[in-house]
């Protein structure tokens, strides 16, 4: 489990074909610190097991369902990633549960500067709307962000200063695909409320 408040921004340093899935290599420093084998990252918000810990970076193997799923297939060597430890059970959980268990696919359709912030627009699957409620919690890239404006297919969120500068955000150009994860808490809402 995650908070969404990204700890680190990390680039890929290599990125290795496997059987079936791929082996990644992050660069990063301060999510190695005290990671240890099998401890789970979120690289921009998919949940993965750290292989190979260095003071400088840690591989991941990904499936071919995580391939299928997020936007982690399209990543290239430089690429920059939102990195986040898991939480400890004395961990504050600043932003909102993020899983790393990513729903779909969105887009970045573009961001302006509104001066103190930053305004940016994501469209999104036509069955993701379900789980969206304004001022309501989404994941966007591993990031825990609020609905500031929603639509029926895309949404606002509002992006302060911090943010903008330790994450991926400011490196994306519309058209770039990004994960999205539902509050969970949502998801359950829906099984429970599912006629049987």
């Amino acid at each position: 489990m995650f908070t969404g408040l990204v700890e680190e921004l990390g680039a890929i340093k290599a990125i290795e074909p496997l059987n079936a899935g791929l082996r990644l290599t992050v660069g990063a420093s301060a999510v190695t610190s005290d990671a240890a084998h099998g401890d789970s990252i979120a690289v921009n918000g998919v949940c993965l097991t750290a292989l190979d810990i260095s003071p400088d970076s840690f591989s991941a193997d990904v499936s071919p369902e995580t391939l299928d799923k997020t936007t982690i297939g399209t990543l290239a060597v430089g690429s920059r990633v939102n990195l986040e430890r898991a939480v400890t059970p004395s961990t504050r959980l600043g932003g909102h549960i993020v899983q790393g268990h990513v729903d779909t696919r969105g887009s970045f359709r573009g961001a302006v500067n509104e001066g103190d912030f930053w305004t940016v627009k994501i469209s999104f699957p036509p069955e993701f709307a379900r789980y969206l409620i304004y001022k309501g919690s989404v994941a966007v890239e591993g990031i825990s962000l609020t609905v500031a404006e929603l639509r029926e297919d895309s949404f606002d969120i509002a992006v302060i200063p911090k943010t903008w500068e330790v994450t991926n955000l400011h490196t994306l150009r519309p058209g770039d695909a990004v994960n999205l994860e539902a509050d969970v808490i949502a998801k359950y809402v829906e099984r429970l409320l599912e006629k049987k």
